[in-house]
């Protein structure tokens, strides 16, 4: 047992550290009225800052994290369940049933807390009409989930395989914006094309997000086998990502949905995330694995001064629900004073203080949740 949770530190740590810079993005949209899109068809967001950028710019790590962090620990779950008697069928059976939760919770209790806010986020650029069917992140990690559990049989190799395919496959089937006006079919939106056609909004297609979960697959089973040398191949993985995303965006060519715009470094680091283009994909992909590799070599120091980092990745999506209520009503008490949405400062300051309130009450979900057996229900939370 020590060893099996040593390993999952970092993973955890990780986890919480996305948590944590996500939170960034979304008091941002409801404290300070900011929500810049990356999307295919529009250019990109312009900043009268480069803390406007920035505060953006550390939260794009955070969807690849969330699909590669889920694969990973698809495994290690599977994994622990085989160890206590379940079947194959009975883990698969699971993540049907947690993956499909996940688009409930989507669909019946995360849409409603964007309407807490004064953007209305759920509507995609170009879109036609009010949208009362929207997918966001939650859908993609289900439909992710799903698909995964099917293949948690296959080899490393080809997982990677799989991982990689998916990310090029994206960059060669995102249209050109001269198409960002055409209504693709909802299946289309729910696959591969962001943005909205009628009543239905998709930030966050299945297809595009699979590659980065089918590399937490591979990652995971890579842990299984030998940990040392999975966080080496981490580690080289990552330098090799951010390399290549170097030498990408400096040619400006294939795998730039939009070329670098000026000659700045926010304009070579303001990247398309809906969907994300190779630029974007290895970029952060890339740091996910480095700071993956960096909490793996700093586990002890973690284990000491990072508890609420911790705290946070062991609940993350107690977390990810409770946290755009609990800034969405933060966001309406700030807009009393600030209908305008309020400045950078006091947009932080409350950030930190969500976080101060999140703290226990994760803490107590971990520990609630920890004392539940493997068969419990709560282990789809």
């Amino acid at each position: 047992m020590g060893n099996r949770a040593e390993r999952l530190l970092s993973l955890d740590a990780l986890r919480g550290l996305v948590m944590l810079l996500m939170a960034i993005d979304h008091a941002s949209y409801f404290i300070a009225h900011r929500h810049p899109a990356e999307f295919w068809g529009i250019p990109l967001p312009e900043y009268d800052s480069f803390l406007a950028f920035l505060t953006r710019f550390v939260t794009q790590v955070c969807a690849p994290g969330f699909f590669f962090l889920m694969g990973a620990g698809m495994v290690l779950f599977a994994e622990s369940r085989r160890r206590v008697g379940w079947t194959t069928g009975r883990i698969w059976r699971f993540f049907l049933v947690r993956g499909s939760l996940l688009i409930a919770l989507q669909l019946f209790l995360e849409n409603p807390a964007w309407l807490l806010g004064p953007i209305d986020v759920i509507s995609s650029p170009g879109g036609d009409g009010p949208v009362h069917l929207h997918f966001g992140v939650l859908y993609a990690l289900g439909g992710a989930m799903i698909i995964c559990s099917l293949l948690l049989r296959l080899g490393g190799l080809v997982l990677v395989g799989l991982g990689l395919g998916a990310i090029v496959l994206t960059q060669v089937l995102t249209p050109t914006p001269e198409n960002a006006s055409v209504l693709y079919s909802p299946l289309v939106r729910l696959l591969m094309v962001p943005g909205q056609t009628r009543i239905w909004s998709v930030m966050y297609p299945l297809v595009p997000w699979l590659g980065f979960a089918a590399l937490g697959l591979a990652f995971g089973k890579e842990l299984q086998r030998d940990r040392s040398r999975a966080y080496l191949e981490a580690l080289v993985g990552g330098a090799a990502c951010l390399l290549l995303f170097l030498l990408v965006r400096s040619t400006g060519g294939f795998g730039n949905t939009h070329t670098p715009v000026g000659a700045g470094l926010v304009g070579f680091l303001n990247l398309t995330k809906y969907p994300p283009s190779i630029a974007f994909a290895t970029s952060m992909l890339g740091t996910n694995l480095v700071l993956l590799v960096a909490l793996e070599r700093t586990g002890q120091l973690v284990a000491e001064w990072g508890k609420p980092i911790l705290v946070f990745g062991r609940s993350a999506l107690f977390f990810y629900l409770v946290h755009l209520y609990l800034y969405g009503v933060i966001g309406l008490v700030a807009g009393r004073w600030y209908p305008g949405g309020s400045g950078w400062l006091l947009m932080y300051v409350l950030w930190a203080i969500g976080l101060a309130i999140l703290y226990p009450m994760c803490r107590w979900y971990g520990e609630f949740k920890r004392r539940k057996g493997p068969n419990s229900l709560w282990r789809l939370f």
